[in-house]
């Protein structure tokens, strides 16, 4: 999964892209997948070779193989710039794979990147290990680039190499849109946002129609307020007005101007209006607006009235933070177990509770965290251009961007 989200992120920036594999395919029809059995590892052929190295410690055995695996590479690597191996020059897996591997760095044939994930070496029971031909697994070569998965990685490698020179920390990331399961809808829709919403602070959704009793004022109030308090915030409107009603008419003309005079426009978004690649509108269904829920960091109701509730129940069940309106319907759906607030208290009142609210809770900061740091957009942008400048124009001042 992880090769698979890398490969897709690469394709998405405009990269050729090709995964090379010993075992499986099918499983995307977007990237191209090359299958080669010799790369597998757990063929009956590299099984075999590992257990008579493992009796006679000699590597002449598999140097058939190695070359075979080499002209391979070779061959299904030549109009590519870069090979990236996961884990496969640190683990005991594939001895004759990890070999041609350091064979086509020392000659030059292609840029390798070793994605180091995990080593045995990390562990008690690597002794089997400590001598040929396995010691490879612990060799740091000088033609490779190194990424290890996190800090605490990088100094394990560190320990294990001697050596941290050409070492980057490359965390693995999350796909929020896939995980999450978004609709394509949603996605389509949020495109031209998404990396506002990644890179905000907060994200508050509002799901209400375009009507005073929604009281939407206080929200730009409120949004306002937060921004002034150094928040990078967004306010998700899914409403839309009733071209029917006049009154829904001149409310949502009002809403746009105050938004304006408030200089919020492009904090507050009114999806309702928000137009597609082709210039189109999009119905905002039911689960799109769940979809909302999902990628917001909370659910804010400031209604002035209201017969009931539903949003609030919809939140609850999805576990998003909600702070409302103290009115009855709210306060007897709730039972005390949201964040209210008095219709006469200042937007800069209510803007404290929230920040007190979401900084309180370690649930709210971790899914944060993770949609601005380790969602792939953002480590494509911040750790992998880097990378790839760096290994297409080796210099200090470039490798030095990577960490």
């Amino acid at each position: 999964m992880v090769v698979l989200q890398q490969a897709r992120m690469l394709k998405k920036y405009g990269h050729r892209v090709k995964i090379i594999a010993g075992r499986g395919g099918g499983v995307s029809t977007d990237v191209d997948i090359e299958i080669h059995p010799l790369l597998s590892s757990s063929g009956d052929e590299i099984a075999s070779l590992h257990s008579e190295m493992a009796k006679t410690n000699d590597t002449g055995a598999m140097e058939p193989i190695v070359q075979l695996v080499e002209r391979f590479l070779a061959s299904s690597t030549k109009s590519f710039d870069i090979l990236i191996a996961h884990n496969v020059l640190t683990m005991p897996y594939n001895l004759p794979f990890t070999y041609a591997l350091h064979s086509i760095a020392n000659k030059g044939l292609i840029n390798v990147v070793s994605w180091n994930h995990d080593s045995p070496y990390f562990y008690n029971d690597y002794h089997d290990l400590d001598k040929l031909p396995w010691q490879i697994l612990r060799h740091k070569n000088e033609n490779i680039h190194y990424v290890c998965i996190s800090e605490s990685r990088k100094r394990d490698f560190a320990k294990l190499y001697g050596s941290e020179e050409n070492m980057h920390v490359i965390p693995n990331g999350i796909d929020p849109e896939y995980f999450l399961d978004l609709n394509p809808s949603t996605i389509r829709l949020l495109e031209d946002i998404r990396l506002s919403l990644y890179k905000a602070d907060l994200v508050m959704v509002q799901p209400a129609r375009l009507h005073p009793r929604k009281n939407i004022e206080l929200s730009v109030m409120v949004t306002k307020a937060l921004l002034e308090k150094k928040v990078d915030t967004i306010l998700l409107l899914t409403g839309a007005y009733d071209p029917h009603e006049s009154e829904s008419i001149t409310y949502y003309k009002r809403l746009k101007e105050f938004c304006a005079y408030m200089g919020v426009n492009k904090r507050v978004i009114f999806l309702s209006e928000h137009t597609l690649g082709d210039r189109t509108r999009q119905a905002l269904h039911r689960n799109t607006v769940r979809d909302l829920y999902l990628i917001s960091d909370v659910l804010f109701m400031p209604s002035s009235q209201e017969g009931y509730g539903l949003p609030l129940l919809e939140a609850g069940l999805l576990k998003l933070p909600i702070i409302c309106s103290r009115i009855p319907p709210f306060t007897e759906i709730s039972d005390g177990n949201v964040c209210l607030f008095d219709l006469d208290e200042t937007p800069e009142e209510i803007a404290d509770k929230i920040i007190d609210m979401v900084s309180s809770s370690r649930s709210s900061g971790m899914f944060r965290r993770v949609i601005k740091e380790y969602n792939l957009d953002s480590i494509y942008t911040k750790k992998v251009i880097p990378l790839l400048e760096a290994i297409s124009l080796p210099s200090s001042d470039a490798l030095g961007k990577i960490n």
